[in-house]
């Protein structure tokens, strides 16, 4: 991977971080200066790239005002940096021009520049067929490129250093056709309401009374479902945003449902499908190309009894299905994962009547059917999941039943990703806000004591580290994960497990009756629980945020833990780590920055491939292809020793991403067992009653087409922790990577 493509693809990931700070600046004068400084740094801006640069305020070297920003090359390898900024507003206008003041010592293998890029992939410019080289004083540089407002999502200004050397930015000024951002003669584009948002119907209800579903009727609903689905992210018309389509659902349900025959229903259907119009022939709709991994599976266009007729109707809007922007889905830009839009969260309805009940099992079966990159690997064939859940919602008779509906329905798709993130209050209030003052995981198979949140109140209870609990209000721990089990959603057994034990021990009552082994002896007790806000309660692993990211181990050996690093911690790593005999890299937890790409570098000799992704087709939906290869560009000096990565079912999504790019070295062994098997950017989206899930929106494999969802990262050296480890307080799988980097 060249470094500038590494640029070009850094730079558009980073983007998306800046969409929700454009929020924050609404209303804000704009510091094109930099003369909004904070700590040394300008606080409107965002930086991204490598961490061997510095960036900061300088008030010596300015061309105008009291500061200009620096960024330079603090390390001795040729990277890049780069500073953001996203326009708050979407202003009319044929041309944007962004000019700014640049001043350059000694940057070589590389240049410094402006750029500028307007999203979705509309126009982008950063200078590199003219960039600045070499020592230059103050000059101004300018970037002009076309305006599109009425297609555009963002625009993204900044500066940017690639290679060697430092650079100076100051006084930077955006028009648009001439127009400076304050001008009051200037006007924001403002896109006229679609007719999807203009209809308003049902708002307050679907006023429609769905009975208790024969099997006859299921069958009915379930065809009706997936042909809903099919025609949404498929007929131009409802592309266009011309319809609410989850109100025409309940335009067409209340015919629907008094049909009596086959041949009625496919009627219905028919004159519902025709009523959106003819369509164009589509000269581009091509069914699959040479790197479709994924392809749609129409096979119940046969199997559900249609007539020829409607069949042919569904195969025409397939082969003429919509080609351009689609209103309900998009992908996030170079990233790939799905972003289902303008799909309402109907949060004053928390326990919805039974039309927008069974739209949400219809929305989330579609959602799945056509945009989760790991459908093929769910134990469970898709197919069949809509006909089990539609009698499923429909006979949900509160807003619980509703809600424990939905989260069945989001663990079939296996993923770890996937669970009930907002709303579910009922759920939440069933499961209750009162906890043990400590914390116990699943070791050898049973329900330990392995920390404390409250010491003081976890000596109270007489519990101890490594004391195991059989039974909780008299139902045994295996009973109890096995009527959980439905309600946890997880890509494997251990993330499962690893969620159920974080929750075993809390309730609506202040107090579980637990019986418990202590020393080989029966003990039982009824154990007070107390408020959640009273035990300082960490979610999965602890994190000492008073140490720092690395240190040195006995026997000159390093050890680096991800939980609180920080990209500015990296070089001080190289510095201080680069003459150990090893390095123990502890992933036992989620990052707390993205490292990497920063830290993996380090590791690998050449430029080494070690991921590569499926993505979804909005043009075809269904279609999954493989991305390029990720590769990691090395370093001019590599780290000679060996490197252990330690990882368990607290690693998850990107914690084994980056064991994945660490593993791309060749002195590399991971050690620990099983990962969350939950790769890839989370795809987020609602579903009625304010009920908020997500999905891993990519497919994630290693280069030779393994997948890790599901599996997750499999540990060279298996190691899991025993319940003689916990009592004596041991850190075995800590203890297992010493050893190996010992002998």
């Amino acid at each position: 991977m060249s470094l500038l493509y590494k640029i070009i693809t850094m730079l558009l990931a980073f983007l998306f971080s800046l969409m929700g700070f454009s929020q924050q600046l609404e209303g804000q004068k704009l510091d094109l200066d930099f003369e909004q400084v904070k700590a040394g740094y300008p606080i409107q801006w965002i930086d991204m790239g490598d961490s061997e640069y510095a960036i900061y305020a300088d008030s010596v070297h300015v061309q105008s005002g009291k500061y200009s920003v620096v960024i330079e090359n603090t390390g001795t390898e040729a990277g890049y940096k780069a500073l953001a900024l996203v326009l708050p507003q979407n202003f009319k206008g044929d041309s944007i021009h962004l000019s700014g003041y640049i001043k350059t010592e000694h940057v070589t293998e590389g240049f410094a520049g402006l750029w500028m890029r307007i999203d979705p992939m509309l126009a982008f410019d950063n200078m590199d067929d003219r960039g600045v080289m070499g020592t230059v004083d103050w000059q101004k540089y300018e970037i002009t490129l076309p305006l599109d407002p009425a297609k555009t999502e963002g625009v993204y200004i900044g500066g940017l250093l690639v290679g060697k050397g430092k650079m100076w930015l100051d006084n930077l000024q955006v028009t648009i056709d001439g127009k400076a951002l304050d001008d009051p003669t200037l006007e924001v584009f403002v896109r006229a309401p679609l007719p999807a948002e203009l209809d308003k119907e049902f708002d307050a209800g679907s006023a429609i009374a769905i009975p208790s579903p024969t099997t006859e009727t299921v069958a009915n609903l379930e065809l009706l479902g997936k042909i809903w689905g099919f025609l949404k992210y498929h007929h131009p018309e409802v592309a266009k945003g011309n319809y609410n389509w989850d109100y025409e659902l309940f335009r067409v349900l209340p015919a629907y449902l008094k049909v009596k025959s086959k041949e009625e229903r496919d009627g219905v259907l028919l004159q519902w499908i025709r009523k959106y119009g003819t369509l164009a022939p589509c000269g581009t709709c091509e069914a699959v190309t040479k790197d479709t991994v994924l392809q749609p599976d129409f096979s119940w266009m046969k199997q559900l009894g249609m007539s020829q007729e409607l069949q042919r109707e569904l195969q025409q809007v397939y082969e003429n299905r919509n080609q351009e922007k689609h209103y309900y889905i998009a992908l996030e830009h170079l990233v790939g994962s799905p972003r289902f839009d303008h799909e309402d969260l109907y949060a004053t309805m928390p326990y919805p009547d039974s039309g927008f009940r069974l739209l949400a099992v219809y929305k989330y079966w579609n959602m799945i059917e056509y945009f989760f990159p790991n459908k093929h690997i769910t134990d469970k064939n898709w197919e069949e999941v809509l006909k089990e859940y539609i009698p499923v919602f429909l006979e949900a008779k509160s807003e619980l039943e509703y809600e424990l509906a939905a989260i069945q329905l989001i663990g079939e798709i296996q993923d770890t990703h996937a669970n009930l993130w907002g709303g579910g209050d009922k759920f939440a209030e069933a499961r209750g806000n009162y906890f043990a003052p400590f914390k116990v995981s699943f070791v050898e198979d049973q329900l330990v004591v392995v920390d404390y949140y409250n010491l003081e109140l976890a000596e109270a209870a007489k519990l101890s580290l490594g004391d195991v609990i059989t039974h909780i209000n008299g139902e045994t721990i295996a009973s109890m994960v096995n009527r959980l089990r439905p309600y946890y959603p997880a890509s494997n057994e251990a993330a499962r497990l690893r969620d159920i034990a974080e929750n075993a021990l809390c309730s609506p009552n202040t107090s579980l009756l637990i019986t418990y082994q202590k020393a080989g002896k029966t003990k039982q007790m009824d154990l007070v629980l107390y408020p959640q806000e009273e035990l300082n309660r960490y979610h999965w692993y602890k994190v000492d945020e008073k140490q720092r990211s690395f240190k040195l181990l006995d026997d000159n050996i390093g050890y680096i833990t991800l939980a609180n690093i920080q990209t500015e911690d990296i070089l001080e790593i190289k510095q201080q780590l680069k003459d150990t005999k090893g390095i123990v890299i502890d992933i036992r937890n989620y990052p707390s920055a993205f490292v990497a790409f920063d830290l993996g570098r380090w590791f690998v000799d050449e430029s080494t491939p070690f991921a590569k992704f499926t993505v979804a087709d909005v043009n075809n939906p269904g279609v999954f292809t493989f991305t390029q290869l990720v590769e990691i560009p090395n370093e001019a000096e590599t780290y000679k020793g060996k490197v252990i990565v330690l990882i368990n079912e607290y690693s998850q999504s990107q914690a084994e991403y980056t064991a994945m790019a660490l593993k791309a070295g060749k002195n590399t062994t991971i050690v620990g067992s099983t990962t969350a098997g939950a790769d890839g950017d989370m795809a987020q989206f609602h579903l009625p009653g304010g009920l908020r899930t997500a999905i891993s929106g990519i497919g994630v494999y290693y280069p030779d087409g393994t997948e890790t969802q599901r599996i997750g990262i499999v540990p060279d050296v298996v190691v899991q922790p025993t319940i003689q480890g916990i009592i004596q307080e041991k850190d075995e799988v800590l203890e297992k990577a010493l050893e190996i980097l010992k002998k």
